[in-house]
C-alpha cells in the first residue's frame, strides 16, 4: 500500500465539493445525488495535497461542483471528480448568509 487510498480520495472529492458549496452561504449543504471520481495518478505516503474545489453551478434545486487534487510539490493533478448535491431544502435554512461574490465579505 503507503498511496492515498481511492476510497479516501472519494471521501475528500464528496467533502470539499460540500464545502464549496457552503461557501456560498448555504448552513446545510443537502445531499448528494451523484458523485463522480477520475483517478490521474497516485500519491504515495508523505507527499502534500492541495485540494480546489468550487461550485460551477447552482440552481434551485441542484448544485454541482468540481474538485481537483493536485500535488503540491510539483502541481501535477492527481484526481478531479465532479459532485451533484440536491440543494433545495437547504436553500430554505434561515440559518443561511448571504456572501459577497469575492467570498470576502457577509452581506
Amino acid at each position: 500500500m503507503g498511496s492515498l487510498h481511492g476510497g479516501l480520495t472519494s471521501s475528500l472529492i464528496d467533502s470539499m465539493g460540500s464545502l464549496a458549496l457552503s461557501s456560498k452561504g448555504l448552513w446545510m449543504t443537502g445531499v448528494s445525488t451523484d458523485i463522480s471520481v477520475t483517478f490521474v495518478r497516485g500519491a504515495m505516503v508523505g507527499e502534500e495535497v492541495t485540494i480546489k474545489g468550487e461550485v460551477v453551478g447552482q440552481g434551485k434545486t441542484l448544485a454541482y461542483t468540481r474538485v481537483d487534487i493536485f500535488n503540491s510539490d510539483n502541481g501535477k493533478l492527481l484526481a478531479y471528480g465532479s459532485h451533484t448535491k440536491y440543494i433545495a431544502q437547504a436553500l430554505k435554512s434561515d440559518k443561511n448568509i448571504k456572501i459577497s461574490d469575492d467570498g470576502e465579505t457577509e452581506l
